[in-house]
């Protein structure tokens, strides 16, 4: 496998867990099917609820700069907004792989930091529902549905705690 941006030999290495391919020049990542939510999840397990589907809306797909190809497919990748966020990276269409550039993975870890706080403060009810129906219905197995809907639990109590302290206080002072 070659780099989509400067055509050097991928090497293999294990990132947060998750066995990627890299560039020793360039040192951008590439991702196969799912593994940069498992390497997302792994890096923050707070972050294990949040997962952004880049294959939702193709309409926002465009042919990638300087002809990319996928160092799995030879396929020209495709560059997508990172959810609504500014980031940019590079998906294969055929082999739903990922391609991101050096740095793209932090900046994509303080996006979904920022938004997760947003989501749980403005829509917590409506995120504990879906990930509910989720555990359900997928797209993960039903245990990492399970462990994202638990971490949806444990921003409850944190929640809970910061907004009502004197609440907190009598509960937990009742007898069981």
């Amino acid at each position: 496998m070659f780099c989509p941006n400067c055509k050097a030999e991928l090497k293999k290495a294990v990132f947060y867990n998750t066995e990627v391919s890299y560039c020793p020049k360039c040192l951008g990542i590439w991702f196969d099917f799912d593994q940069l939510n498992r390497a997302k999840d792994e890096k923050d397990k707070d972050l294990n609820w949040l997962d952004i589907d880049l294959w939702e809306d193709q309409t926002k797909f465009k042919i990638a700069k300087k002809d990319k190809l996928c160092p799995v497919c030879s396929v020209p990748l495709y560059s997508v907004s990172y959810g609504d966020s500014d980031i940019e990276v590079d998906v294969c269409n055929l082999c739903h792989g990922i391609w991101l550039d050096r740095g793209e993975f932090k900046k994509i870890i303080n996006y979904l930091e920022e938004k997760g706080k947003k989501e749980v403060l403005h829509s917590y009810f409506k995120n504990l529902l879906q990930e509910g129906i989720e555990i359900f219905t997928g797209p993960q197995s039903f245990r990492e549905e399970i462990f994202d809907f638990l971490t949806l639990i444990k921003f409850l109590n944190y929640k809970f705690s910061v907004q009502y302290p004197n609440i907190k206080e009598i509960i937990a002072r009742l007898p069981y």
